[in-house]
């Protein structure tokens, strides 16, 4: 699951899809090449997570400005 359906997930399926990703490589008893491509889903899913916050952040400022015009 990349590219243009990430792009549909929620900030909450993101989260939830990362640290599911996050469990997996703490537990151990993946091969190398099996790691590797967690970690680089869980580098995909930090990626979702951060547009989905930075465009929350967006808008609580964009609020906060209107707010004080």
């Amino acid at each position: 699951m990349t590219g243009t359906k990430d792009e549909q997930l929620s900030y909450e399926q993101a989260r939830a899809e990362l640290a599911s990703v996050v469990e997996k490589l703490e537990a151990g008893g993946t091969s190398l090449e099996e790691s590797l491509a967690l970690w680089e889903r869980g580098e995909q899913l930090a990626g979702v997570c951060q547009r989905w916050l930075d465009g929350a952040r967006a808008r609580i400022d964009a609020a906060r400005q209107r707010a004080e015009d």
